[in-house]
């Protein structure tokens, strides 16, 4: 999984990717990001660290997300294309958006407005994609054979995108059929791709709502998702040295657990995705699937051999193991289940997968 994160300058977002991936940028280093920085998150969840606590593996293997930091954001960058080439291979998209006031560091628009950099930037993604729109329609017209079936088609996928978009409406919440979407898969559109807005506030408001309700209903109509967080507290907690410290920080605050924790899962929830665990070999691993994925499908992700010779899913539920303690408890219990083809993995099962080849 990969996710571009996006945003205006001095918004926080080497802050962000530093607490994300653990990779700091120097001032130099951020002066000269002309192109994508990309690294590695490990996905912050509880159950995982429960699951290693009661089997106690050899090995630990989390599940990871890929994180691209794009250079700064204009007008200009997002018109160039150069956008649609750094992004065409991100599964979503994450813009931190400030909202904190501090007269040292200086806003590109003179003034802090949430609302304001968030519909300027939400219409730039859609004017972008209108215009890739009409340049595929106008090379289709310059190229277009006659009675070619395909282009054709193609050419009403597109004309019904270019009547969304020229209602300055994003394109992921567009209802478009299996056909459709196949179409226009390779395409690079960036209004197609699930959207998590970032709202970086003050130390002061962690625990206020800055924007109100209408506003983050009105953002939740367009299918996107909606969390603040404040970079500078989840710096000063991350540079702390014991968990002791971090949860007295945390208490004193009044929070529960650090926002970039939770960020992960949204994402997750963004993507419509779970996750799965296996326990085999000595290995406490997670994985990451699509909702409403078969047992086959969870297993030919650990090995297209598991998935060609399925025969069963031993599953094991998250809740029953830690209520029970232990595996072998949750089989005396007779909370073992045994599932087949049509079984659809549910987030935090902990799956053994019965195979021959």
């Amino acid at each position: 999984m990969k996710i571009g994160i996006i945003g205006l300058p001095q918004v926080g977002k080497k802050t962000i990717f530093k607490l994300l991936t653990g990779t700091d940028l120097s001032q130099t280093d951020a002066e000269k990001l002309k192109a994508p920085l990309r690294g590695i998150v490990t996905v912050k969840d509880p159950r995982f660290d429960n699951i290693v606590s009661i089997y106690s593996p050899e090995k630990k293997t989390p599940a990871h997300i890929e994180v691209i930091l794009m250079p700064k954001l204009d007008k200009d960058y997002i018109r160039s294309g150069h956008l649609f080439e750094h992004l065409k291979d991100a599964d979503a998209m994450c813009h931190i958006v400030r909202a904190f006031i501090d007269e040292a560091i200086y806003h590109i628009d003179g003034s802090v407005d949430a609302a304001r950099d968030i519909d300027s930037i939400n219409t730039e993604l859609i004017l972008a994609d209108l215009i890739f729109v009409e340049k595929r329609l106008e090379r289709l017209d310059t190229e277009s054979k006659k009675h070619d079936r395909v282009q054709e088609i193609e050419k009403t996928v597109l004309l019904k995108l270019k009547g969304q978009l020229e209602k300055e409406l994003p394109l992921r919440f567009l209802e478009l059929t299996d056909e459709e979407r196949r179409i226009i898969s390779s395409y690079p559109f960036l209004t197609i791709k699930p959207l998590l807005i970032l709202l970086n506030v003050s130390e002061n408001d962690i625990n206020k709502m800055v924007l109100s309700e209408d506003l983050i209903k009105a953002y939740r109509s367009q299918n996107i998702y909606f969390m603040q967080i404040s970079a500078k507290i989840e710096d000063e907690l991350a540079g702390l040295d014991s968990d002791d410290e971090r949860a007295s920080f945390l208490k004193e605050l009044g929070i529960d657990e650090p926002a970039i924790n939770k960020l992960t899962r949204l994402l997750y929830e963004a993507l419509g995705l779970i996750s799965f665990f296996t326990t085999a070999n000595k290995e406490v691993r997670a994985w990451t699937i699509k909702r409403d994925s078969t047992a086959p499908q969870a297993a030919g992700l650990i090995h297209s051999d598991m998935e060609r010779g399925f025969i069963r899913a031993e599953v094991v539920k998250y809740d029953d193991l830690i209520k029970l303690g232990n595996e072998n408890k949750v089989k005396e219990a007779g909370k073992l289940m045994v599932r087949g083809k049509d079984y659809l993995v549910c987030d935090g099962d902990i799956l053994h997968i019965r195979f021959n080849v």
